[in-house]
């Protein structure tokens, strides 16, 4: 495909090149493949290297595209189905969970988690970190927010932090009865430590899955769950737990 002259175009040029990119990819490039540098595209297609980091940015946006540390922009692999929509609750940490535990410190949660989590502002709860690998890539990250009233009997424990205090804090919140729980999913992008844990760069999309577990009448845990947007493709039903699932199509969150 020859340069493309944008000028005359009435919609944002940044818009139109992300079609006509697109196209390219369908027709030139595989899965996998790295993508010419920015100079070299900006020169191709007629445009300013502003106008095409914008086209490249909505395009990793819609799971087009991978920007990958030290390797550069890569033409994306169809999206994973994500399943969040679930029938029967039931707490993180049972047998069909995906999830891997990978450590719990008492920390103080943020400003914006304590309010749903109903504990004071200067109130430590166990924070658990776990992370979610598929084909051997890491596709989600989570922290989750118990507090210690919800898991009052962590005396036989003497590890103050790592992965069997994390494993102790999940099995002691599966003896409360879930009464029911709630998730919210936004777009976001992902801060330093979510891109270090996902493998990406600073800044790039993710999908933010909030769950908050209810028991007693009141937040029993809040998990705050970081899906690679340029991976993941959330969808919704009734089929009882999150799953991963790995299809031929391809569509926008």
């Amino acid at each position: 495909m020859g340069t493309t002259q944008l000028e005359s175009v009435p919609e944002p040029k940044y818009w139109h090149l992300k079609t006509v990119l697109t196209e390219a990819l369908d027709s030139e490039f595989s899965v996998g493949e790295i993508l010419p540098n920015e100079r070299d595209l900006a020169a191709r297609f007629g445009v300013a290297r502003a106008t095409l980091r914008q086209a490249l940015e909505q395009l990793e946006l819609e799971g087009r595209l991978q920007r990958r540390r030290g390797v550069g922009t890569t033409v994306a692999p169809p999206r994973m189905g994500v399943s969040v929509g679930r029938e029967q609750h039931a707490w993180p940490g049972g047998p069909d969970d995906a999830w891997h535990a990978v450590d719990c410190r008492l920390e103080v949660p943020p400003a914006a988690l304590a309010e749903p989590l109903v504990t004071g502002s200067e109130e430590a709860v166990h924070v658990v970190r776990r992370s979610r690998v598929s084909r051997g890539q890491p596709v989600a990250s989570e922290l989750l927010y118990v507090p210690a009233a919800s898991v009052p009997d962590l005396s036989g424990i003497d590890a103050p932090s790592g992965a069997a205090r994390a494993r102790a804090v999940l099995r002691e919140l599966q003896r409360l009865e879930l009464e029911r729980q709630e998730n919210a999913v936004e777009l976001g992008s992902a801060g330093a430590a979510e891109a270090r844990e996902l493998d990406r760069l600073p800044g790039a999309p993710v999908l933010v899955v909030t769950t908050r577990y209810i028991a007693r009448g009141r937040a029993a845990a809040l998990s705050v769950a970081t899906y690679r947007a340029d991976t993941c493709r959330l969808t919704f039903g009734d089929s009882g737990g999150v799953e991963i699932h790995h299809g031929p199509e391809r569509q926008a969150s």
